[in-house]
């Protein structure tokens, strides 16, 4: 029989619709637990009972344990507001920190702020904890992060210090043109083509102001000429990978940082090359334990004094 765990300290990573946590000794994961009870099924009063239903054996009895939680856990919505911290920032800072109120004896529970942009606004909430995780292993960085995914940020770093962002809508229109369009009818839900996605970047690259138009050739060529729904697919997401490295590229210097699924970040570097862009990537889960991480040690800093 294995002994009961006892971590030093639980990482959440608490988004719209799933719940992450890890159980912790250090920077070492003991064991981890997921559930999906995130932000958008739950009520005010449900997140504690969410959480507890994933860690409650991990819990002493007789102490606090120390739980570090981003994402959308701080929204207005979520357990408690962690009001954003405006840009230029540092990605993370203890004093932004909002504690959430519990009843358990056993939690203390603490949510990192998302950031916020005036003009053009913008706003992230959980992707500052990825790049904070970055930058703890590469301090003093400037330069260009991407972090692709339902809502992409292309971010600029000087010295560690956010200095400004900009959010696309990348995945989202992907997921609603390809499922919810008339380009619906044409589309697989898998294969890949490669070469059809270059396509797409490549046409996206030298006219974005057509992408609405490329968009119903995908249709016409599958009536007209039977596009292979596999291909359709592929260049669907070309065209918008590529209208989006179109908008940004002449605002980066230097390499691109991707942060993010494996997958998809190799889609994007293959997108940034098309464009005349070096690229490289890094995981993104793992970045976002090292921010918690960070986040968990600065706050103990912070409240020793």
């Amino acid at each position: 029989m294995s002994a009961p765990l006892s971590p030093e300290w639980i990482a959440a990573d608490w988004g719209t619709t799933h719940l992450r946590v890890f159980a912790m000794e250090g920077s070492r994961v003991l064991a981890q637990a997921s559930s999906p009870k995130g932000m958008a099924s739950l009520a005010r009063d449900e997140f504690e009972g969410a959480l507890l239903e994933l860690i409650a054996d991990w819990l002493p009895v007789g102490r606090k344990t120390l739980v570090i939680a981003c994402g959308m856990v701080g929204s207005r919505q979520g357990w408690v507001e962690a009001p954003y911290a405006a840009v230029p920032c540092p990605p993370l800072q203890a004093s932004a920190m909002v504690e959430a109120p519990v009843s358990d004896p056993r939690l203390s529970v603490w949510i990192i702020p998302g950031l916020s942009q005036t003009m053009p606004a913008d706003v992230m909430r959980g992707e500052e904890t990825q790049i904070a995780g970055f930058l703890a292993g590469n301090p003093g960085f400037s330069g260009t992060l991407c972090l692709p995914g339902t809502h992409s940020k292309w971010v600029q770093i000087e010295r560690g210090t956010v200095t400004s962002f900009s959010t696309f809508m990348t995945g989202e229109l992907f997921a609603l043109l390809s499922k919810s369009s008339v380009l619906r009818h044409g589309m697989a839900d898998d294969g890949w083509d490669a070469a059809a996605f270059s396509g797409g970047v490549t046409a996206s690259l030298a006219r974005p102001d057509m992408l609405a138009a490329a968009f119903f050739s995908l249709r016409a060529e599958g009536l007209l000429h039977g596009l292979v729904a596999a291909s359709a697919r592929a260049r669907l997401s070309g065209l918008i990978i590529g209208a989006e490295i179109a908008a940004v590229r002449q605002d980066v210097s230097g390499d691109v940082t991707l942060i993010g699924a494996p997958a998809l970040s190799a889609h994007y570097l293959a997108a940034l090359k098309l464009a005349g862009l070096d690229g490289r990537t890094t995981a993104g889960e793992s970045l976002t334990l090292a921010g918690l991480g960070l986040a968990r040690r600065v706050l103990t800093e912070n409240q020793k004094g």
